[in-house]
């Protein structure tokens, strides 16, 4: 395994970045699973308890009840663990809005925007359905 090195003053720069993040910015002083309401609940140390469905963040879609309330909390309050999947979610980028990469957010979007149905879906299935349907793909 390869070894990180670092210029002088980087380690104490990160040190110093992670004391600020602590006092100033918003962090996790509890989590868990609500079956009930099929929620991940995290209880911020500003009073305010943010609440989202595993099911729209990348590596938890398809998590068992189980695997959801054995959360547990990085001790710097900064990151959720599933230890039975193996999986980390950074609580910023959470409240960030990123729930996945951004190869796995597009694609979520582009499955959203598929199962849409509208009025000019609807009329240009039609045209193309009297034209014989869908036209073939080029073979190669």
């Amino acid at each position: 395994m390869d070894t990180l090195e670092l210029e002088p003053g980087e380690y104490e720069t990160a040190v110093e970045q992670a004391r600020v993040r602590m006092e100033t910015g918003p962090h996790a002083t509890a989590v868990r699973y609500d079956k009930r309401l099929r929620m991940v609940m995290v209880e911020l140390n500003i009073g305010l308890t943010v609440a989202f469905r595993a099911s729209d963040v990348q590596g938890l879609e398809s998590a068992s009840v189980a695997d959801l309330s054995a959360v547990e909390l990085d001790p710097d309050g900064f990151g959720l663990h599933f230890p039975t999947l193996d999986a980390d979610i950074w609580l910023p980028g959470l409240l960030a809005g990123q729930f996945g990469s951004q190869r796995w957010m597009a694609a979520q979007m582009g499955r959203k925007g598929g199962q849409a149905r509208s009025l000019a879906k609807a009329a240009a299935s039609r045209t193309n359905g009297s034209k014989g349907g869908r036209p073939r793909k080029a073979s190669a």
